[in-house]
């Protein structure tokens, strides 16, 4: 069957590691429940955002993979024949960590039917972004992987701004896109800056789509938070006096786009949604007979895109 349902869950992120697996276990449930075979989640769902700080107490917050957290989603995999995405705080080795993002398929007979993991490539260093004191950048490259709802592609957040990250997924045979996302505004930056900032993030990932000639899904979580985590009894706060002055507000926004780059489907800005769409792989075939980007492109010229600056 060439139509495959997908589901985007954007939600809120409690203080509470535990609680917000529960929760995600329970919305993938959801989702699959509305027909969905497809389901990603938002970027290190597991906690509210922590890279709003550098602490070296919350490397605690790390886990293996497979781990904790797929252990839990195989269960919901399994149960109901579903392709997941899960984006995680990986603990590689001792001082080891990545931003990895596990596609569990009911069809892999791996551990906790893990049938590939994507290591986050583009590890951005901004205020109250500061991953890079987290994150070893990935190494695995760009992937595609096969999966028994069809070819997929992972990425994650700040990879979404780069088009060679979505280009080479794309050659690799991906023909949908997830980009598992946390990002929001600065409360003091909003009104001046807000609507540019949302409008960008939209628009270069729907020009990814329509590059490549595939359907792009991009997930992000709501609410405003400060980076509150607890974990295993231990609650660790996040910096600032927790009003609406500091901290981040998430702004939502999820969409799928297909190989035009039309939004199919947009969530709010403001509420915890699971957003659903029925995508027809026959239109990224259609699309890319119409409109043959890969097919004129000139890769005898494209030399110079592997160097940081044409000097």
């Amino acid at each position: 069957m060439a139509t495959k349902r997908v589901a985007l869950i954007q939600m809120s992120c409690e203080a509470s590691t535990d609680a917000n697996l529960a929760k995600a276990v329970a919305r993938v449930q959801e989702a699959a429940q509305g027909g969905a075979k497809v389901v990603c989640l938002p970027e290190l769902f597991r906690a509210q955002y922590f890279c709003q700080r550098e602490d070296h107490a919350l490397f605690s917050t790390a886990e293996p993979i497979p781990g904790p957290s797929t252990a839990a989603l195989s269960k919901v995999v399994r149960e109901y024949d579903l392709v997941l995405i899960a984006s995680l705080f990986e603990r590689r080795a001792p001082g080891l960590y990545h931003n990895t993002a596990a596609i569990l398929d009911h069809a892999s007979t791996a551990p906790d039917n893990i049938a590939s993991i994507y290591r986050k490539m583009h590890i951005p260093d901004d205020p109250l972004y500061y991953e890079k004191f987290y994150f070893t950048p990935g190494d695995l490259g760009f992937l595609a992987q096969h999966t028994s709802a069809g070819p997929i592609g992972t990425l994650v957040c700040w990879d979404q701004w780069y088009p060679e990250g979505a280009r080479v997924t794309a050659l690799k045979g991906a023909e949908t896109l997830f980009f598992p996302t946390a990002i929001g505004w600065h409360p003091s930056e909003k009104v001046e800056f807000g609507e540019r900032q949302y409008d960008a993030w939209q628009t270069i990932q729907r020009s990814h789509a329509i590059a490549n000639g595939v359907f792009v899904c991009a997930v992000n979580r709501v609410g405003h938070e400060h980076g509150d985590v607890e974990h295993n009894g231990k609650m660790m706060r996040g910096p600032g006096d927790h009003t609406a002055a500091d901290g981040i507000e998430f702004w939502g926004g999820s969409f799928i786009a297909d190989p035009f780059g039309r939004v199919l489907a947009k969530a709010s800005h403001d509420q915890e949604e699971i957003l659903y769409a029925d995508l027809d792989a026959n239109e990224v075939e259609v699309t890319r007979q119409h409109w043959p980007f890969l097919r004129d492109r000139r890769i005898d010229a494209y030399s110079g895109i592997t160097s940081r600056f044409l000097d």
